[in-house]
């Protein structure tokens, strides 16, 4: 008997989703693209988004150093040296720069990216996503794409709300919209609860509301 898992494409995009996220709320941590402007630090931003894809292979995908370092074409020193950030210290570095500190010694690019990568990885695990900054994100990305943007409208509700979230919290922000006309009240019926992040919540929205277009059409 053959078992059928997530098609090969499909792991692809959640793990591009999961390291894109990851790498949104490592440049939150550090204090957004413009802290990295003004510290002359945005050689940094390649090295970060290394530093989520590897964390991200290592957490969720369990992945070895050396199976990590092949996929994605970096040394197995690069690898070991971000998966072996110390993040207490990368937070004492930016502190210190913000302080207006001079530090002897700057840390490398990729202990800072690793650090910043592994903060940022256990900060969404916490359901902790900077809601304002992804919607300022978004806003950017999206402009007025009227047919896109529903992800946009949920996330700004979504802001001071702590996740892992309930039916009840979620109803009570969200049970007045629509997406693509169906209520967002009725798609929260059929999802299992809490759910984890606001991400996770998006995902299984648009997947609720595929389902039900599809009983409709067939």
């Amino acid at each position: 008997m053959t078992v059928l898992g997530q098609l090969p494409i499909e792991r692809e995009k959640e793990l591009d989703h999961k390291a894109l996220r990851v790498f949104l709320k490592a440049l939150d941590i550090a204090g957004g693209p413009r802290k990295l402007f003004e510290y002359r630090h945005l050689t940094w931003l390649p090295s970060l988004m290394e530093a989520a894809y590897v964390i991200v292979l290592s957490r969720d995908r369990l992945r070895l150093q050396s199976e990590i370092a092949r996929e994605l074409g970096l040394t197995p020193a690069t690898v070991r040296n971000i998966l072996g950030a110390d993040e207490h210290r990368v937070l004492e570095h930016l502190r210190a720069e913000r302080a207006g500190q001079n530090q002897a010694e700057e840390p490398v690019k990729t202990h800072i990216a690793g650090g910043l990568a592994k903060l940022a990885y256990e900060e969404i695990a916490a359901g902790h996503e900077n809601i304002a900054f992804l919607v300022g994100i978004l806003r950017d990305y999206l402009g007025d794409n009227v047919h896109c943007s529903w992800p946009l409208e949920i996330l700004s509700r979504l802001q001071e709300v702590e996740f892992p979230a309930e039916k009840e919290m979620l109803t009570e922000r969200l049970g007045d919209l629509h997406i693509d006309g169906q209520p967002v009240r009725e798609l929260l019926e059929h999802l299992s609860f809490p759910l984890s992040s606001p991400a996770t919540l998006l995902r299984e929205l648009a997947q609720q509301k595929q389902q039900q277009q599809s009983t409709k059409t067939s």
